[in-house]
């Protein structure tokens, strides 16, 4: 029992440490940042990919709260692992979007706490609800970011390759994790729990292309 309540004090601690270095931005990324030369953007699309890209590391945020509060609730091991390896992919994409960030001289949400704090109560009531339904949250909430990356990809100036290549590189680690998903038993989320998601997600997306 007390090797329990020890080893449920650390996942909390390092779920903690996770949420200080995301929330300030102190995070380091394992892998290279996605390169591309584009041409020089002008006032109007730098104002463009900056709110874009604001959107995207919000969902960054978001999936770190997720990740971390789905490990917390994860009763298998390897679930729990799988969902702390998805955690650290995501740490990539929340360096990438933040350095870009900083690049166009624009800023991330003023909400970000308050993303972060929702996303890691659902991640949680996830997780008590089963691996399975755990893992089919997984793998809805990556099918419609993917969903939202291509739009994005439609949406950022043809000039700013440097931002295209960081969402293409984030769309194809996305679909990797839903499929991972897939692959280890999810079983899809009920219509009404999908709808509550994406109308979710807009509040988000919207919300955060300003603030």
């Amino acid at each position: 029992m007390l090797v329990s309540m020890h080893s449920t004090v650390d996942a909390w601690l390092i779920a903690a440490d996770a949420a200080r270095r995301t929330l300030t931005g102190s995070t380091v990324a394992s892998r290279p940042a996605p390169q591309a030369d584009g041409a020089a953007l002008d006032a109007d699309q730098k104002q463009l990919s900056g709110a874009l890209m604001r959107v995207n590391h919000v969902g960054e945020v978001c999936a770190q709260a997720l990740y971390q509060a789905q490990a917390l609730g994860a009763t298998d091991p390897a679930l729990k692992t799988r969902f702390e390896q998805a955690s650290r992919d995501e740490f990539d994409h929340l360096a990438w979007t933040r350095r870009r960030l900083d690049e166009l001289g624009d800023r991330p949400s003023l909400l970000n706490p308050l993303w972060y704090a929702g996303a890691f109560a659902i991640g949680l009531a996830a997780g008590r609800l089963g691996d399975r339904v755990s893992l089919g949250f997984v793998v809805e909430t990556e099918r419609q970011v993917e969903q939202h990356l291509a739009s994005h990809l439609d949406r950022l100036p043809a000039a700013d390759a440097a931002s295209r290549a960081i969402v293409e590189q984030m769309k194809h680690d996305e679909a990797r994790h839903a499929d991972e998903a897939e692959r280890a038993g999810a079983v899809r989320l009920p219509a009404p729990a999908r709808w509550l998601m994406r109308a979710a997600a807009k509040v988000m997306t919207t919300t955060a292309h300003r603030i």
